[in-house]
Formats: C-alpha cells, structure tokens, sequence
C-alpha cells in the first residue's frame, strides 16, 4: 500500500438535530491532523456516531461545516469524498468473493484491470489473508471477514478511514486481537482515522487522542493517558475505568490541592482539579489500583477500611471496603506469587497519595 501522511479534517461549529429542536450534536468544533488514530468515545445516544455519519457524508450537518483537507464537504455526496468506511456488520457483499469485494471500490473508480488485481492482492496480504481471494465471505470467520472489510476501506488508498464499531461482533480474545492489528495497520500506513466505539479499553488501546461524548458535547479531549491519570470532570472519570466516588465539601485551598471533608467527617487531601473555593461541593475520584495497604506516617491519606467482600481475578484481587460510609469503595491488590493475609470483615488501614485523589465536580 501507497504511505499516506493522511488528511486533515476539522469540525468548525457543527451542530445536529433529528427533529428540529433538540440538538443531538451540539457546536462541535474539532481539528484532526493528517496521520491522527482519533477515537470518538461515549455511551450511546452521546452524538458520537453522528459526528461519524456527518463527516462521511450519509447524515447532513443541520448547522456548521465539516471540512477535508481544508476543503468544504457538506455538499459533497458520499462517494466523492475518497473516505474509506468499515462497519460493524461488515457490509460485505455475498454473492462476491473476497478478491470482488476488495475490486469493487476500484471498479468504482474506473480504475485499470491490472491495477485493481495488484492492489486487491496487497490489501489482503496486509491483512494476512493473501490466499482468500477466492473465498465467500460466508465461508470466513468473523475475525476474517473484518480484516476484509478493513482491507476494503484502505484498498484505494484513501487518506482518512472511518470506523463504526468494527469490533463489536467479535469475542473478546479477537477483538483484542483485530485491536492491535488495526493499530499497526494505521502506524504502518500514516492513513487517517476516525473511530467510533462504547468500549473504553478499547479507545485507550488505539489511540492517539481520544474525545469523550456526552449529551452531545466533547467532555475531554486528549491522549488516552492523560484521560485515564488527569479526568477534568466527573463524567470523564465515572466512564473510563474504574473509580471510586467519595463527596464532600472544600474546607480549605492550598495552590493546587484541597483540603476536603467527606460526609461522615473524615478529612481527606486532594488534588484540585474542577472546584474553586471553600464550600464548593464535590465529589473525590481515586483508581482503585491507586489504593495502598502498607500505609506509612507519610502517605497524604490514610484511613480506616473494613474488608466486605475479596474476589481473586488472577493478577490482581479486588478488594470491596467499606470506607468513610462508602460500602462500594474498591481496592486492587496485585498477585505478586504470594497470598495477602486479608480476611472478610477485618479492619486494616489503607492509603494513597494526594495526586491520586482528583477533586471533581459533584456528582448529583
């Protein structure tokens, strides 16, 4: 396949409504460069698969414009866009085989008889599946017939892809599999690409920057680290992994940390990231991996815990406590190789560092 350096696309104020009055896409204003793995996140009905529909052309922006290559493409239909597309269903067709369904977007674009058998065969070894040409897609398995369907999207040699749930069908050993496969397929290629999913695992896996939807509005837009270590609200944090929630109120601000009090009175150190002021309600997210059982003197917050229930996982135990009036509160306890003296119902205290504490805003 030809290295693309990809295309550029850009949001500039795009809104979209269904029905003339409730916005499901609301003033999105949003710039991929050439080469981005760009993952749109969210549960459904967020409008992450609407800004997808948008910029392929199958929906119309209600306001807005999309642009491709600082190119204007509201009124540009679908097949002269030169974006390649991969759903989730496959969309293959039947009654072709696999070399006629990777040819037919060639045929399209009136493309020469030898050109067309060339790059069909350098799709498929791309995905591995040089020898299938022959085969029907009912004769494939799932994982096959999605790496067909990748191989379709990238046949022509577009300069963006867009991918719609592609791994939703597929078992979870294969989907994480075709993860990495499409991951590589893209560094190796520098192609652009779009990708829409619910699946949070699999957004911080692929890719370069991620943008969380929610009602319409990206919430945080950055790479998957800094989504996963530095949430800017409460939505952003309750969505990618998991976390544990402890409100209270600010009882004192110090530059960037906060001093906050928790319900039942236990005062806890925190990093300050979505409150302002004394009195500002709020609610404490902290990773459950960030929990530590060989507290010390030092630790920013040390507590008292009651083990409620312990369930082994292989590499880690997840620890359920009950803690400052939280009985939902989780702990990860890594296998090291040797068993940790923890009982059901013992009380054991348990801390963690003030930069691991993210004081949000409240949860209602």
């Amino acid at each position: 396949m030809a290295i693309s350096r990809g295309a550029a696309v850009r949001y500039e104020s795009v809104q979209k409504s269904y029905d003339g009055e409730s916005l499901v896409v609301k003033n999105l204003n949003l710039d991929i460069p050439p080469g981005e793995f760009l993952t749109m996140l969210g549960p459904s009905g967020s409008g992450k698969t609407t800004c997808l529909m948008m910029l392929a052309g199958f929906e119309p922006a209600t306001h807005g414009e999309i642009f491709l290559n600082d190119r204007p493409i509201n009124n540009v239909p679908p097949h002269k866009r030169g974006i390649g597309m991969v759903f989730q269903n496959y969309a293959l067709f039947p009654h072709m085989s696999v070399a006629e369904n990777l040819a037919f977007p060639l045929q399209v674009r009136k493309m020469a008889k030898a050109e067309q058998e060339e790059k069909v065969q350098r799709a498929l070894d791309m995905v591995e599946l040089g020898s299938f040409g022959n085969r029907r897609p009912a004769q494939l398995s799932g994982g096959q017939q999605q790496r067909v369907a990748v191989a379709r999207a990238l046949v022509f040699d577009p300069e963006l892809v867009l991918m719609d749930e592609p791994l939703g069908a597929l078992d979870k050993q294969l989907r994480e599999q075709m993860q990495y496969e499409i991951k590589h397929i893209h560094e190796n290629l520098g192609v652009t690409v779009v990708y829409v999913t619910h699946d949070q695992t699999e957004a911080l896996t692929m890719s370069d920057r991620v943008a969380v939807f929610n009602d319409g509005v990206i919430q945080q837009l950055s790479t998957p680290d800094d989504l996963y270590e530095d949430p800017q609200n409460s939505f952003v944090a309750q969505f990618i992994g998991e976390n544990n929630k402890l409100d209270g109120k600010v009882i004192d601000v110090n530059g960037e940390a906060c001093l906050v009090e928790l319900h039942d009175g236990t005062k806890l150190k925190a990093d300050r990231v979505n409150v302002s002021a004394v009195g500002d309600r709020t609610t404490l997210s902290l990773r459950p991996e960030r929990v530590e059982f060989d507290t010390h003197d030092e630790m920013d917050n040390v507590v008292d815990g009651r083990i409620e229930e312990l369930i082994y996982l292989g590499d880690h135990i997840r620890v359920r406590m009950t803690v400052a009036g939280n009985d939902e509160f989780i702990a990860k306890v890594r296998n090291r190789g040797q068993r940790r003296d923890l009982t059901v119902g013992d009380h054991v205290p348990i801390g963690w560092a003030l930069n691991d504490c993210k004081a949000l805003d409240p949860v209602a």
